[in-house]
């Protein structure tokens, strides 16, 4: 026992060096992605929203994206937005949602940014409610925003502005405000691909969270009770924990509430969590405590790998789903990570749950098996 425990401690060990030499290639990966999605036109109308083209400005807008690929951790991933944004707009401002509601973090631009805390902004004004409700970056005339928006905040001298969504996990996580000022200028396209670029690197850094998570939890995992509960919320650190909305009441035995931009990263597996019975039973009770922590590990890796496949793959993975043939679409992607998981689980206890296959169609194909195609075999 002793033996294989040391020898998993190795392999877990290895599994994070390589994890960690693969980051500047990620990194690079990313850059050359999101710079491949840049706009030939406007993302907008008006002739003050300007384009973002030419190799200097692409040079300008990769390295932008860099300095946000730099974040370790989500406070200085969303502080690194803000600041690479600063050269496509005068004034920026962050507002996290939660339950429907936006709240500001930061602003830059505004002589003193930390007016933007704790700021509600109206989910009703026009190009708010577009934004959020249609996921997409939204220009507008200052007049369309809530008076009291105006009122604290001033307005722009050319009345333009554009809110953008940051979606994580196909929901809208927060808003960035952006104007051009008493300056003019706004680059709406540089603007979209900076808050694209860090919704990714967001997701690259939680699924890097939960692997380094991987690697620690051996050591401890044999002190556990048999029955260990779900969990249901992101191990990623909230970076908001420094202040509480004051629209928003909490309860005060409850810890403050995480931020939407936290939650959402595992809203899948706390959704089908808040859907199980409080009382489920421990689905491996009967097995001893070694067995049973080597089965939940294996579903742990089985979402690791997939949630991968997903990230880098979104485009594939919505083609599949509406045209019912994502298997097709995503083979040699899927079969390299059933390899990899078959190496890593394959010959132990968990090899009867199969936990790989039942994740590809829990969470690629949304339960659906008509969504994989013919060609998969369940």
């Amino acid at each position: 026992m002793a033996e294989s425990k040391e020898l998993e401690q190795i392999i877990e060990r290895a599994v994070a060096q390589v994890f960690e030499r693969q980051l500047p290639k990620l990194r690079a990966e990313l850059v050359e992605r999101v710079l491949a999605e840049l706009p030939s036109g406007l993302a907008g109308s008006g002739a003050t929203i300007v384009e973002a083209t030419g190799s200097s400005n692409q040079a300008s807008l990769a390295q932008a994206v860099a300095s946000i690929h730099t974040g370790t951790t989500q406070k200085e991933i969303l502080r690194a937005l803000l600041d690479a944004s600063s050269g496509s707009a005068a004034r920026l401002a962050l507002f996290v949602v939660k339950a429907g509601a936006a709240t500001g973090w930061q602003g830059r631009g505004f002589g003193d940014d930390e007016s933007v805390k704790d700021f509600p902004l109206e989910m009703g004004a026009s190009p708010v409610a577009h934004a959020y409700q249609n996921r997409v970056a939204t220009p507008a005339n200052i007049a369309e925003m809530d008076g009291r928006f105006v009122e604290r905040f001033g307005a722009p001298d050319n009345e333009q502005i554009l809110v953008l969504p940051l979606l994580l996990k196909d929901k809208v996580a927060a808003l960035l405000y952006a104007d051009g000022g008493s300056e003019g200028a706004l680059e709406a396209s540089a603007l979209e691909i900076l808050v694209m670029a860090t919704s990714a690197w967001l997701e690259v850094a939680s699924l890097r969270k939960q692997a380094q998570k991987e690697t620690t939890e051996p050591a401890v995992a044999f002190e556990r009770p048999a029955a260990v509960p779900v969990q249901t919320v992101s191990s990623f650190a909230d970076p908001f924990a420094g202040h509480t909305p004051r629209h928003i009441t909490t309860k005060p035995a409850e810890p403050e509430p995480a931020a939407e931009v936290v939650e959402v990263a595992h809203a899948a597996s706390a959704s089908a969590a808040a859907s199980a019975p409080a009382a489920a039973a421990d689905p491996f009770a009967g097995l001893s405590p070694e067995d049973a922590d080597t089965h939940r590990k294996a579903q742990r890796f089985a979402r690791l790998l997939v949630d991968e496949i997903k990230l880098y793959n979104q485009a594939k993975v919505a083609e599949g789903r509406r045209h019912k043939d994502l298997y097709d679409r995503l083979k040699d992607d899927i079969e390299k990570s059933r390899s990899t998981y078959q190496k890593r689980y394959g010959s132990t206890a968990a090899a009867t749950g199969d936990y790989f296959q039942k994740e590809v169609v829990r969470s690629l194909a949304e339960d659906d098996l008509t969504v994989m195609g013919s060609s998969f075999h369940p």
